[in-house]
Parts: C-alpha cells; structure tokens; sequence
C-alpha cells in the first residue's frame, strides 16, 4: 500500500469505529523488528489504533507478558515490563497481562527460557466480547488464533484484517487469507511512515 491507499484504507473505518475490536499481541510486534529493521512505538501504534476503534477502550486491547524476573515471589516488574505496561495504558490501550515464566534449559545461554503465551486468553476475550464487535484489527502474523477467527467468521459472520510484518506471518495466516476466513492481510512495512517511532520522533 501507498500513502493514499492506507489512508482510503483508514477511511473505511469511519463508520463501523464504534464496532470494531483491536487485538495487539505486542510480543509478536515486537518480533517484526527483526524483519523491519526498525520497532514499532507503542505511542505510533496507540494512534494508528484510534482510526480502526475509538471511544471504548475496552475494544483496543494490549496483551503482554508482565515481567517479574526469575525469582518466583518477586513482586517487582523488570523495568522494561513496566515501561510497556505503562505506556501501553497512557495510550489509551486496554492492558492484559499474565506473569511471564522462567523455565530452566540447558540450551539456552543464560540457563533459561522466558514464556508467557497469552493466545488463550485472546480467543477466549474475543468470543466474550462477540456482541460489541463486528470487526478484528488482529496485529500478530501467529497462526494461533485462526481457529477462534474461523469459528466467529462462520458462527457470528465476524470480519477480520490481520496486520503484520514481511517475512512474520503465519502458514495458517496465508491459509485463512486463501479461504476467506481473513479479509485482508495487510503489512507494518508499508505503515512506517504511521508506525516507526524514530522516523516519526526524528531520531
């Protein structure tokens, strides 16, 4: 997409702003870097949010790890998970969040592994919320949640735009795209003018 074509795009929502649900899983955004060759601010992305749903902030939802370290009874967020959070939330974003776990593994470096999968927690939100919707804005390329996604499509005739990176989208993504199940893929690449938060900050 062009500059004009995102902002035809973005236009489209206008009327349906009120009925439409956002999902960011932000630890699969933060992936795109990787590809991108550049992050996605959380402030960008909290902008970028409002021309897809605004007004009711339970509709911009913000899943991500909380943080506590490895020690299990820390009470104590990692500043960086605490940066996230907060920022998340001044943003206008609805913020879940589940304890991050350390795992122990030989292979890893630093003799652990950190995992918190919240795609259960996503699927479960958004058949809950199935009668304040009838739009997904879903910005993650994991194929996870493509079995929630067919089953409101089929059940409830719900509509979804998947948004993610070149390079970090799912197989199951592509094969939901092929069969209708997602309207439309569209890509973080093209919206860096909206989403890079140096170029926009001049850094």
């Amino acid at each position: 997409m062009n500059q004009q074509e995102i902002k035809s795009f973005l236009e489209t929502f206008t009327v349906k702003r009120e009925r439409t649900i956002v999902i960011v899983d932000f630890a699969n955004v933060e992936k795109w870097k990787h590809g991108l060759g550049w992050n996605v601010g959380i402030r960008e992305l909290g902008s970028l949010v409002r021309h897809f749903t605004y007004g009711q902030r339970f509709l911009r939802r913000f899943y991500y790890g909380a943080d506590y370290g490895s020690d299990e009874k820390s009470t104590n967020l990692t500043e960086w998970s605490r940066y996230i959070l907060r920022t998340a939330d001044t943003n206008g974003f609805q913020v879940l969040d589940k304890r991050v776990k350390y795992i122990h593994s030989q292979d890893n470096v630093y003799g652990f592994e950190k995992k918190c999968d919240l795609d259960v927690e996503m699927a479960i939100d958004l058949i809950r919320e199935c009668n304040n919707y009838d739009d997904i804005v879903l910005f993650s390329g994991d194929g996870d949640l493509m079995t929630a996604i067919q089953y409101l499509k089929e059940k409830y005739g719900k509509r979804t735009i998947v948004m993610s990176a070149r390079g970090h989208i799912g197989r199951e993504v592509l094969d939901a795209k092929r069969d209708s199940v997602v309207e439309e893929i569209i890509f973080a690449d093209d919206f860096e003018y909206r989403l890079n938060m140096n170029r926009i900050r001049g850094k």
